[in-house]
């Protein structure tokens, strides 16, 4: 068996109440994924962390003290654990990241680990939140990048064999701002710490009530926009009732940073927000808007602290005039919005279609059954819930 060892990088973040938050849930979360992964990994679990409280140590994990977000650098630190601890194979997660895989999937990610061929397993491909590497050799010989998202095209372009696992709430989801936390609170969902945590927290948000539940009228229209993967798109159509239109916009921000701006971006720049939003309101019913992609200057973004307070629709501690405009407009605009960023249109567009169904005895077969023949075995469609 090969020297297997599992990381979880759970990065430095800024000083504010809602980062110190947001960094509390993603601790409970790696808390909870360190015990789910300790039957299973045979040699080391390393922690990458600024934590020195000792709650990693006492689950059994090694810690590695990261200082701070200027000095972090994903792939050097990815190098210098591995040859600090032998490591022939890894598997890494973002601290936010596979919180909701269960036993039996973990099981498998691990087993990855000891396939003969060197290979890489993504979560999503795109946009890297956790990796198996089964060989580690070959990671040593390359320029890693300084975060994980462009990682899946780094090593194809080096001609590393590469597979991704299947879209879903469990691969796609990740931890990464206060809405991804109010969504898992909402679904009851997350490991035992996390759940404690969550517990405690106190949200308000003005609008997502109202969007659960348009999402299960049928003759609503809810549109989406930002880094939406036609896949996710496809299956959240599939599970709830409305009907959905929108635009793709920024995909691979930040796996080709250098990419030309999204259409809206440029729209924005020339003309401001008045006019997007105006069209929102005649032609939706609500609005579910990853903004990162929207507002970003040159692929750049400004702090954690003020996206996470444009997601909550906390106006006056913004300081960027555009995130300002933006926010208050989404505040004001006569239809419902959700803000946040690429994990509201990738795993949280999973959760919200289990949110939306909660409490409410309603059909949920909401489209026909394919025809395969005069052999198919599927019932037609019906007016009965199939829950």
């Amino acid at each position: 068996m090969k020297q297997t060892g599992a990381i979880i990088f759970h990065p430095p973040v800024g000083p504010s109440a809602v980062e110190r938050m947001v960094a509390s849930a993603r601790e409970a979360s790696a808390c909870d994924l360190v015990q789910s992964l300790q039957p299973l990994i045979p040699t080391i679990i390393v922690v990458c962390s600024p934590d020195s409280s000792g709650i990693f140590e006492s689950l059994g994990a090694h810690v590695l003290t990261v200082e701070g977000p200027e000095e972090f650098h994903f792939g050097d630190t990815l190098k210098e654990i591995i040859r600090e601890y032998s490591l022939e194979s890894v598997v890494y997660f973002g601290s936010g990241s596979g919180m909701l895989l269960t036993p039996e999937q973990l099981e498998g990610i691990v087993r990855f680990t000891q396939r003969a061929q060197a290979a890489v397993l993504f979560n999503n491909f795109y946009s890297c939140d956790f990796a198996v590497f089964t060989d580690t050799s070959s990671l040593l010989q390359f320029p890693l990048p300084e975060t994980d998202n462009g990682l899946g095209f780094l090593l194809a372009d080096f001609g590393v064999s590469c597979y991704s696992l299947p879209r879903s709430l469990a691969s796609q989801f990740d931890l990464d701002t206060p809405i991804d936390l109010l969504l898992l609170k909402e679904a009851g969902r997350g490991g035992p710490r996390l759940h404690e945590f969550l517990g405690r927290q106190q949200f308000d948000h003005p609008s997502l009530k109202q969007i659960s539940t348009l999402l299960i009228e049928r003759t609503a229209l809810v549109y989406l926009v930002g880094r939406v993967s036609p896949v996710t798109w496809q299956a959240f159509e599939q599970q709830v009732a409305c009907r959905t239109a929108g635009m793709i916009e920024g995909r691979g921000m930040k796996a080709y940073a250098d990419r030309q701006p999204p259409v809206l971006a440029n729209l924005f720049r020339e003309r401001g927000f008045g006019d997007f939003f105006g069209a929102l309101e005649e032609s939706a019913d609500a609005a579910i808007i990853d903004s990162r992609p929207l507002l970003a200057r040159n692929g750049t973004l400004p702090s954690s602290y003020e996206r996470f307070s444009s997601d909550l629709f906390r106006v006056p501690e913004l300081k960027d005039p555009a995130w300002i405009e933006f926010t208050q407009q989404a505040l004001n605009c006569s239809i419902p919005i959700l803000l946040g960023g690429h994990s509201l249109v990738s795993g949280g567009l999973y959760l919200l279609s289990e949110i939306c169904w909660k409490g409410r005895n309603l059909p949920r077969r909401l489209h026909p059954e394919p025809y395969e023949g005069e052999e198919s075995q599927h019932e037609p469609i019906s007016g009965q819930a199939s829950d």
